[in-house]
């Protein structure tokens, strides 16, 4: 068992108290990892340290900075193959895909050098003898708070934009990956960077996560996570008035048209479904399928899933692990049990080998018959778990899509682009993908749609998220 220490300052530090907890492989049950069980002493001190950074940071120059992200993104990517591994050990992701994963974080270090310089001010013309203009400043000290599903992309996707604009940050890695957080602060510790513009701390979400929120010193906080957790980190954000991004929860509807190419729909909805045990906010939620392909969509996804290759991620023919922690385990397992007992029928879920009881595996499943009122259809399961309802002509697709707390995101298969087009307008969601599944960093990701989020994420418009805009007023004719 290894032990981890946090980076705070410049410096490799113990929790303030002493106290350490473990971290688990999910693919055996089995603890491999001691890391520092912080509290409201380590985040005070974390954002200290990230406040006296914040005057050298923010006055550096835009191409100083850029020139230390783009340096990071080079240390991340000859590190690499040992995040990869890592994550793979500590979240059960097969390791070609873990690699894509590292290799993605470094592309978003290098991605927010090179734009960062672009997110510059903007003139106003007004009267004659009048200047006026807008200038984007650092919002300050940021605290974030980054989600289990994804802990090394996100955590590139929170704090590069945020330091390439002169910020400085406090980030809390998942309990359950706190040692992909930690590497990570290995990382950034090999790096010239001002000590206190990354701190790294490690504790559980709902005390070390709380102080955060409402720690008086912190100017914004970044979380991705559930919607209800999401609601209570803004109660404790909003005693202060800090500014917040978040990007929350999602059941996605799936919109599979009578003129759908199955086939292609499969290769991208499939992998979305099954890629990391399913645990995407961006994933497929609800699949609603024209009547008239009903029968022959489910029959392909059933072919799909018996292609997928369920086992140990150190296992190079493996193509899903496990899900990330017995708990989440238990829930997904529950929401299938709950589906055949509301009157799904499972058309597809194997057994599971004996060899995989002991680690946290869900097999692929499919629900078919689903009800669009079905616990199912209406909650966010957030694993391997395919939920396909019937529609037909005769139902207001639209209306049935729309019918959700959330509004992250839409999917339409429809060889008739312009019927596709029709739907674009009227779905009440912060990104629509017709015909595929994309997310470059050119793309801003998110929603202020409902209980899926505050803000984007990614691209310029993400990188804006976290400046401030001032307005400036010269009158130079006196």
């Amino acid at each position: 068992m290894q032990d981890f220490k946090m980076w705070i300052g410049g410096q490799w530090v113990d929790a303030h108290s002493g106290k350490t907890f473990a971290t688990t492989n999910p693919s055996t049950g089995e603890e491999i990892g001691l890391v520092p069980w912080a509290d409201a002493a380590d985040v005070d001190k974390a954002v200290k340290a990230a406040r006296a950074a914040f005057p050298v940071w923010s006055k550096k120059t835009q191409a100083e900075r850029s020139k230390i992200l783009v340096k990071i993104a080079e240390a991340i990517r000859a590190n690499a193959a040992e995040l990869a591994k890592m994550e793979g050990l500590e979240h059960g992701t097969p390791y070609k895909d873990a690699f894509g994963v590292a290799m993605g974080a470094a592309d978003k270090f290098e991605y927010s050098a090179g734009i960062a310089p672009t997110l510059m001010g903007e003139h106003i013309p007004v009267k004659d003898g009048t200047l006026s203009y807008l200038q984007r400043e650092p919002a300050g000290v940021i605290a974030f708070i980054i989600p289990w599903n994804l802990p090394t992309i996100m955590t590139a996707v929170k704090l590069a934009p945020a330091i390439a604009v002169g910020n400085t940050c406090v980030l809390k890695p998942p309990s359950i990956n706190s040692m992909i957080g930690l590497k990570f602060a290995e990382i950034f510790s090999k790096v010239d960077m001002p000590a206190g513009v990354i701190n790294i701390i490690t504790g559980p979400g709902g005390s070390v996560g709380s102080a955060m929120a409402l720690h008086p010193d912190v100017d914004m906080i970044g979380f991705t996570g559930s919607s209800e957790t999401g609601k209570r980190i803004l109660a404790d954000a909003g005693k202060t008035c800090k500014k917040c991004v978040m990007e929350l929860g999602g059941n996605n509807p799936v919109i599979i048209m009578d003129d759908a190419d199955l086939d292609a729909s499969l290769k991208v909805l499939g992998w979305r479904q099954f890629n990391n045990s399913g645990q995407h906010c961006s994933g497929p939620g609800r699949y609603y399928v024209h009547e008239k392909v009903y029968d022959a969509f489910i029959n392909k996804f059933i072919a799909y899933a018996k292609t997928v290759v369920v086992g140990n991620p150190a296992d190079e023919k493996v193509t899903m692990g496990p899900v990330v922690s017995r708990e989440h385990q238990n829930k997904v397992e529950a929401y299938i049990k709950k589906g055949i007992e509301e009157g799904a029928r499972l058309v597809f879920g194997a057994d599971k080998p004996e060899a995989l009881k002991k680690g946290f595996f869900v097999m692929p499943a499919i629900l078919a018959d689903v009800t669009h009122n079905m616990t199912v259809a209406r909650e966010e399961i957030f694993g391997p778990v395919a939920v396909i309802l019937k529609y037909s002509d005769k139902d207001d697709i639209v209306a049935l899509a729309n019918d959700s707390p959330y509004g992250l995101c839409a999917h339409i298969w429809t060889r008739n682009i312009e019927r596709g087009m029709q739907l674009v307008n009227d779905l009440h969601v912060g990104s629509v993908f017709i015909n595929c599944q994309m997310l470059t960093n050119e793309q801003p990701w998110g929603t202020s749609v409902k209980e899926s989020g505050i803000g984007k994420e990614g691209s310029r418009h993400g990188m804006a998220e976290f400046t401030d805009l001032k307005l400036v007023c010269i009158n130079y004719n006196v």
